[in-house]
């Protein structure tokens, strides 16, 4: 039989639905989550099979929702919390910062926080700018928080459902411009990927493309464009931004001696400046080029009809493999 195609967004409603069939503790709340489905329709038809009881419709008030997800998961609850969009997410920063991200080191191991918040992230769909924020050093910066952006339906479905597992907290980053590009086969077969690694996406020993979220769509067809000049570039997924998997990367700027890190969040601070300073640190003396990086200015995003020029392209990543392959 052959499997059924499916888009990121798709995919997040299958694990959601296969997390609650398998978990009568996983509850998901959020604005308009329940009769709409949500703004994206990730939760489309989980009011239907579950009620109302564990699929809640709530005001719009996110620092109320980041508090709900902290009672509950503190209580044995396993909360599926969405926000609408990344840029109202700051009014639970609050929560999550004091109190999600603490209850496990603040009890001595008494209480988790086993929680999972989703947002849409990213822009690409002309939203105005709180609607296409990429702000995910943000929440690298809070110990006790994991941080996961998956960059296609297989990886959002085995992704959310080890997320929702996870007995501390979880944001959960979906890139809002992938949400219903590349469908692909994805069987609903409950197998979990593993949270703190990176994905391999293509093998190459010329230089390594590092990248994670939407911008992984650009940084594989700038590979593809490279291999048609005899230029094989590694591809890596980074996908959980917090904590990262250094060593798989390491490994790789080792074997390539050049990277290029690509993301769509500004450049200062941005977790693409992490990952190349811990390659210094790491695999200094095998680097054979300085490392680059490919980001969106620094700068809210802009009305759509800047929104090309803001997003990091096929064009800026390519002049930036050009600089490190210039290096003998």
């Amino acid at each position: 039989m052959n499997e059924k195609k499916l888009s990121l967004v798709e995919a997040v409603n299958l694990a959601l639905h296969r997390a609650m069939q398998e978990d009568d503790n996983v509850v998901v709340l959020g604005e308009d989550v329940g009769v709409n489905g949500g703004v994206f329709r990730a939760t489309l038809g989980l009011r239907e099979q579950f009620g109302l009881k564990r699929v809640i419709d709530t005001p719009l008030a996110e620092t109320a929702l980041g508090g709900l997800a902290v009672g509950m998961a503190a209580q044995g609850l396993k909360p599926v919390v969405e926000i609408q969009f990344m840029g109202f997410i700051y009014a639970a920063m609050d929560h999550l910062v004091s109190h999600a991200a603490r209850l496990r080191n603040r009890t001595r191991g008494r209480l988790s926080c086993p929680m999972v918040l989703r947002t849409p992230m990213g822009a690409g769909i002309r939203a105005p700018e709180h609607h296409s924020e990429s702000t995910e050093a943000m929440f690298a910066q809070i110990p006790g928080v994991r941080v996961v952006i998956p960059s296609s339906p297989a990886r959002a479905y085995g992704l959310l459902l080890a997320a929702i597992d996870d007995p501390d907290p979880v944001i959960f980053l979906e890139p809002t411009r992938l949400y219903r590009m590349n469908p692909q086969a994805l069987p609903d077969d409950g197998r979990r990927l593993p949270l703190d690694s990176c994905f391999t996406l293509r093998e190459g020993h010329d230089l390594t493309l590092i990248s994670w979220g939407a911008s992984v769509h650009e940084t594989l067809q700038a590979a593809t464009r490279l291999a048609e000049r005899g230029v094989e570039a590694e591809v890596i997924d980074v996908a959980c931004v917090k904590p990262l998997d250094l060593d798989t990367l390491e490994a790789s700027v080792r074997k390539t001696g050049r990277c290029v890190i690509i993301h769509e969040a500004p450049k200062s601070c941005a977790v693409g400046a992490e990952i190349a300073a811990s390659l210094y640190e790491r695999a200094w003396l095998d680097l054979q080029a300085p490392i680059q990086r490919v980001t969106a200015p620094d700068i809210p995003p802009p009305l759509y009809r800047l929104e090309q020029l803001y997003i990091p392209g096929v064009e800026d990543i390519l002049a930036a493999c050009e600089t490190v392959l210039e290096y003998a």
